[in-house]
């Protein structure tokens, strides 16, 4: 057995190859390096994958997928163990980003500091989609890409913060977009339903498991239209644009998370298409 380590810096996009005289050797990366962003993986069948020590699946033909979260360190260790044992560690450097941060102070202490029977449903809701998110298996429904689940104007955007008299509110961790209330909601890749049910902060919210960890979350939702179970697939109608939980107007709250890491929708988008 022998470990050799390799330092890779990229910004946004990387694609590598690092043939060293064995294919047991070959990593193929592609994606964003960057907090919020998602990376696609390639290495030799039977190969394995940690991250940061954490084992990554990976598919039968050698894919996987790794994500980055907003506060993600300047660095992440990839280690790719061939069937052999022999292993290979590729230092990743990830980009950081500025984040808006909105101070409001003078609020009433009810609207920042929920009572304590609040606090007990917000505590019962946390676990139950933290469960929903769980689901790690071998599909690769995300292999088909992503198309935006509704079209709109981007009122809210990733990793934005606000500090409420003095106490820092969990950061924003998806892309709103502004609809009117009613307007279908599609599915942007194929996947399965984990969570269907109604939040008291993020109103009625619906979850899809995307395959190896990676889902979507749709938030404020006024109606879904499948059920926990169902498989759907890319453009098929899922949901009703709403205005439920704590909001201030309609719109749709699209995230997606991977593991623990909660990735930015937009970084996979790119620009909203014009006219729409």
């Amino acid at each position: 057995m022998y470990l050799r380590t390799k330092a890779v810096c990229f910004f946004c996009l990387l694609v590598i190859s690092l043939p060293a005289g064995t294919q047991q050797d070959t990593l193929a990366l592609t994606g964003n390096l960057v907090q919020g962003g998602l990376a696609f993986g390639q290495v030799e069948p039977s190969s394995r994958v940690q991250v940061n020590g954490h084992w990554v699946r990976v598919s039968a033909e050698g894919e996987f997928i790794v994500g980055f979260g907003r506060d993600y360190p300047a660095k992440a260790n990839l280690t790719v163990y061939a069937k052999d044992g022999s292993h290979e560690t590729h230092v990743l450097a990830i980009a950081s980003r500025k984040y808006d941060v909105q101070r409001i102070d003078g609020l009433p202490d009810r609207q920042v500091n929920p009572g304590p029977e609040v606090m007990q449903r917000i505590r019962e809701e946390s676990a139950s989609i933290a469960e929903a998110r769980s689901v790690n298996e071998d599909r690769m429904d995300f292999r088909s890409g992503f198309i935006w689940p509704v079209h709109g104007q981007i009122s809210g955007i990733y990793g934005s913060q606000r500090i409420l008299n003095g106490f820092p509110r969990q950061p924003h961790f998806g892309i709103d977009i502004a609809a009117p209330v009613g307007t279908p909601v599609v599915a942007p890749a194929p996947g399965l339903v984990t969570y269907a049910e109604d939040m008291y902060f993020s109103g009625d919210t619906l979850v899809i498991d995307h395959g190896q960890n990676l889902s979507s979350s749709f938030l404020h939702l006024h109606k879904i239209l499948v059920n926990v179970g169902d498989r759907v697939e890319q453009g098929q109608p899922i949901a009703l644009v709403g205005a439920t939980g704590r909001v201030t107007g309609p719109h749709l709250d699209w995230r997606m998370n991977w593991h623990q890491q909660r990735l930015d929708p937009g970084l996979i988008m790119g620009e909203m298409p014009s006219g729409k």
